[in-house]
């Protein structure tokens, strides 16, 4: 088995998941986490190669969902976007994320108008 044809689309991998944006630092961990385990597989031929090509991918992707992560808040603040309100619901306390998978939130003790946390994506919205 010949070692450069790996390395070429180990490389290609690597790029194709670099140019691609992460929403949130835990999909970035994901997405980096599967393609360096891919290209370390790939590159060595070893489980060894696999597991470090994991690891250092997930910590980069991280990385990099977290910094996107900044982008888009800074983005809203210096243009003046405002962020996605939250669906009231029939029990108080209670609302509807804006964000997919649309979880319900305890925002009981936050004030109407404050910003809130989705913790299963780590985005803001703002408590009806």
């Amino acid at each position: 088995m010949k070692i450069f044809p790996l390395r070429l689309i180990a490389a290609i991998l690597l790029a194709s998941f670099a140019l691609t944006g992460c929403e949130t630092p835990g999909q970035g961990a994901q997405n980096g986490a599967i393609a360096g385990g891919i290209i370390g597989g790939l590159a060595t031929g070893r489980l060894r190669g696999a597991l470090v090509g994991a690891a250092i991918g997930a910590g980069t992707g991280a990385l990099i969902g977290e910094e996107n992560k900044q982008d888009r808040e800074r983005y809203y603040a210096e243009n003046g976007y405002a962020y996605p309100y939250g669906r009231p619901t029939q029990d108080p306390g209670y609302v509807i994320s804006p964000y997919r998978p649309h979880n319900l939130i305890d925002v009981r003790g936050i004030p109407s108008g404050a910003r809130v946390v989705d913790p299963s994506c780590n985005r803001v919205f703002v408590n009806p």
